[in-house]
This record gives C-alpha cells, structure tokens and sequence, in this order.
C-alpha cells in the first residue's frame, strides 16, 4: 500500500514539472534575444577580532563574457554543466554568473569528487542558480539510470533503507529529490530539548525518536557576499562570545562567528556528511572551495517579457548586484543600520525605478509651421512589462500589513504595531536577505500545509503540555527550544527563478503560488493586478 501511495505521489508530481520542462524550451527568437541583451542591445578563520565593517566592492572583470553566445539547448539536457559565464536559459528568460576573477575555476575543489562520487556541484549547479531543479534530476535520473552520485541513499533518498535493485524502485525512492529537489537531513531532536516527540507519520517507514527526516532544498552557492545565515535552519552559523557581530536588543546578547567561519565549517561537513568522505577536507581545500563561492554573483539577466534587465537605466543583472554593499546589521528591522546608524528604509529594492510609468501612452504632437500633428501612440509590450516590473517593485517596498503568529518576529522585535512590508524580512539593499541570524515562522511547515509525502511529526512541550504538529522543527532541531519550532532563515532573493520549487520543503513551485501564499497567510489584500505585478518583479530578479 505504501509502494502505491508513494508512486502516485511521484505520477502526479512529475505531470506538475512537466510545465516548468515546457517552459524553458524556448523558441529560437528567444535566444537570439539573450545574445543581443547579453551585448547591452535593446532587444527587448580567526572567530575572535572579527569586525562588522563595510566590505569593499569586489573588482568584477567579466564583463566581456556577457558578449558570448548562448549555447542551442535541446529538450533533454544532458546531465553535462553548461558553459560558464553565459546567460543560461530559464523558465522566464536567462540568469547569469559572474565571478570576482573572470572565469569558473573547474579545476576548484568545489568540483573535486570526494567519498560516495559526490561533489559540492552535485547539489549546486550553476546552470539551475547554483542550486537543483527537479527537471534536471530528472534528466540525470534518465540518463544514467539513477547512478549519478547525487542519488545517494544517505540523504538523496526518501529512506537510507530505501531498496534500489530496480529501475522502479530507485525512481520510488528517489522520488522527493525527483520531483521536489529535495535533500534528506536526518536529525535527531536534541537530548535537552524542552519537548518530546510522541508521534510519527512517515511515509517512508524511517523516521523515529532517533531520526528524523526533514526534506529540504539546497541552498544556492552564490550571492555569498550578502549571507547572514548559513543553512536553512542555521545550523552552520556558530555562536562566539568573543565577537562583536551581536544582534542589537537580543536578550540575552547573541553574537556571532564570521560567515567565513561558518562556511569553512559548512564545506567540510559537506563532504564528511553528504558525500560521505572517510577524511574531511583538508585546510587548503576548505578555503579554496570558500574563497571559489565568494567570487560568484547570479542574477536573472534578460526576461523573456521585459527583454535586458539593465536597458532604460534599469539596475538588474549581476554586475550590478555586485556592486551592492552589505555588513553585518546593514538596514536592520528593528534598530536600524549598525554601522550609519540610519533607521530601518523600507524602501530596500530600488533596480527598476526608472521603469516606473513605462505603460503609458505618449502624448500626441500638436501641429506646427503647417505640418500636421501626430495621434499619441501607445505602449509598446514591452514597456507594458517593464510598468509592471516597477509597480511590483514598489508594492514589495510598500505594501503595508499587520504580521501576526510569527516566531521570531512577534514578540521579539520592537516593531510599532507588528507593521510590515515584504522588506521588513527582506531588508538587504537589492538583494533581500536578511543581514543578522535572525530566523522566523510563517508557518510553510504548518500541520495544515503537508502534502502526503512528507512526514508528519507531533511534538509536546515537556513543560506546559502544548501540542504542536509539524513537518519540519527548522531551528529547534539545534536549540531544542519550544519557540524554535518551525523557524527557518531568510534566503536571498536574487536568481530565484533559476531555482524553482520554492521554499525551504520545495512546497511551491511558481512564483505567483508564492505571492498567493503570504497574500493569504497575512491578508494583504493585493488585488489580481498586484499579484501579477509582484510576480513579474520576482521573476526578473
């Protein structure tokens, strides 16, 4: 029964992927349209010392490789990474990586296989936002019969136990990672914690008291330079008494290691864990794959409506999101700017301001020294998209609504009324992450989201007796703390649609699903015309 359930599950969820997979075969037009935008056309590990200073802007050199051509793709990709430093098709247009040194260094230790076959590429793929996607797991499932090394038991599977003879049964148990992108973490909940698990409903038969699985997606491997929070749940972001990167206001006073701490760390328990390496890195690999990260910055670059993303004085691309500046503390929801010591702007995305009114028709022209006047004209299409790029743009800034039931945000910060916009959350300049290890709930791992492949766990509070369902603890399963329970971190926004499913389960899998989910969770009210608009922003960023 089980066998069936979990097949039907995988049926129905690859009819879904079957949309995105259409999507991104695009047309010719399309990408003779990449090649004239990517040419500016008009087609369209000391913890202690550490200190939270502006970082400087990193000297982009690879501004030529926007020039180069966009490789034909065919329907099924080979599982075989694209080439480097080229816009790289997507659902809505193409995305583009540039690093800090002006190439993909493949010989890096990130692409270095280690233990079970596995790289740091395996899981972060630059073609796919330097995450995965479902359609190309697909495709590597296909291609190799599901022998590529990301379908690992440990962690690509559904269940370590999970059996693998036939072709069958390695799509069954591969079936998360095949459909929603999805990694295993197996955890146990911690011997302190302050609630006990009193039950499990886990389709795969695995997860107990002594482990339990939590399905989630790989965080992308680029934009490390705005990064706060390492790991969805921050279990690779360490504590430090001794540094100065502390939350203003926390009680008591949270301080942290440095990122680059964190990521060298995060690198090597990488390679012991999902690859499962007898021996974990040494020093010199660590920071060659650390300092590789750092130098990378994606963005979507060209958009299959709104055409070249830096056309009209417009700020998208990667070249200039490099360019943004970000420290620990930077615009700051609840204190302000660490380091200016400003208040909190709301106003935190400002790239398409000058497509701001784009819809509108040009006004007539009146005769003059006899020659006839001229009817106003109206907008072209694209303008039309690139009015609607804006106004979303401004409606992510803008638009007001009380936030309630929140962990981590009600209660703990010193927000007049609970008020917010989406950068309340999103606060990083341009980028949207959230500039200091704070983590919340809103409730993506709510009991009465779960979709029947993911597990189901119940918690009790070992002190009041509350119940709480869930299908994911997020950050209680390393605090052990009551009110951790279903918090996870703010991810960066940029590049979001190289990486669909969206969420930390792969829970949603367009854009405007997303915006549905907060309209409703939040009432917010936005109108037809606001849901598609901040879509439209979403998916140029």
């Amino acid at each position: 029964m089980r066998s069936h359930i979990v097949s039907n599950i995988v049926s129905n969820a690859v009819l879904k992927l079957h949309g995105i997979q259409r999507r991104a075969q695009l047309p010719v037009a399309m990408l003779l349209l990449l090649n004239l935008a990517a040419c500016g056309g008009d087609a369209g590990t000391s913890i202690a010392g550490s200190t939270a200073s502006p970082q400087a802007v990193p000297p982009v050199s690879s501004a030529a490789a926007l020039a180069a051509p966009v490789p034909p793709t065919s329907p099924a990709a080979a599982p075989v990474e694209q080439p480097s430093l080229v816009p790289i098709v997507n659902g809505e247009g193409a995305a583009l990586t540039v690093s800090t040194t002006g190439s993909i260094d493949k010989g890096n230790a990130f692409f270095k296989a280690f233990g079970n076959g596995r790289s740091c590429a395996s899981c972060h793929q630059e073609s796919q936002g330097w995450s995965i996607r479902p359609d190309n797991l697909q495709d590597r499932f296909t291609q190799t019969n599901g022998s590529d090394p990301v379908f690992a038991l440990n962690d690509g599977a559904n269940s370590p136990n999970a059996l693998t003879a036939t072709i069958d049964q390695k799509r069954l148990a591969y079936s998360m990672l095949l459909t929603k992108g999805l990694i295993r973490v197996g955890l146990a909940v911690p011997a302190d914690a302050e609630f006990t698990l009193v039950k499990v409903d886990d389709p795969y038969g695995y997860a107990s008291t002594k482990e339990l699985s939590l399905f989630r997606r790989p965080m992308p491997t680029t934009n490390l330079k705005f990064l706060s929070t390492v790991m969805w749940d921050a279990r690779e972001t360490f504590a430090d008494a001794r540094s100065n990167l502390c939350i203003r206001n926390s009680r008591p006073l949270q301080c942290f290691a440095t990122t680059d701490f964190d990521l060298l760390h995060q690198s090597n328990s990488a390679v012991t864990g999902h690859a499962q390496a007898a021996q974990g890195l040494t020093a010199a690999e660590q920071r060659s794959i650390v300092d590789f990260e750092k130098t990378l910055f994606t963005a979507q670059i060209t958009s299959l409506a709104a055409g070249n993303l830096t056309d009209a004085g417009a700020k998208g691309g990667p070249l200039e999101l490099a360019k943004n500046n970000f420290y620990f503390g930077i615009n700051d929801i609840d204190v302000g700017d660490y380091v200016s010591g400003a208040s909190f702007d709301r106003n935190v995305m400002a790239m398409f301001t000058t497509w701001r009114g784009l819809d509108r028709p040009t006004p007539p022209i009146p005769p003059a020294q006899g020659r006839p006047g001229q009817p106003g004209q109206p907008p072209s299409a694209i303008n039309i998209a690139r009015a609607s790029v804006a106004r979303g743009e401004q409606i992510f800034n803008n638009k007001p609504f009380n936030v309630t039931g929140v962990a981590g945000f009600n209660g703990e910060l010193r927000v007049a009324l609970q008020r917010a916009t989406c950068t309340s959350c999103h606060s990083v300049g341009n980028v949207g992450s959230h500039s200091v290890p704070r983590l919340f709930n809103t409730g993506v791992s709510d009991a009465s989201l779960r979709t029947p492949d993911m597990p189901l766990y119940t918690l009790r509070n070992k002190l009041t007796g509350e119940v709480m369902e869930t299908t994911d603890p997020g950050r209680a399963m390393n605090t052990g703390k009551w009110q951790d329970i279903g918090r996870f971190k703010v991810p960066s926004l940029r590049a979001i649609e190289a990486r669909s499913p969206y969420f930390h389960n792969g829970g949603m899998i367009e854009l405007t699903d997303v915006v549905k989910f907060y309209d409703k969770r939040f009432n917010i009210g936005l109108t037809p015309q606001e849901i598609i608009d901040l879509t439209e922003f979403l998916k140029v960023l």
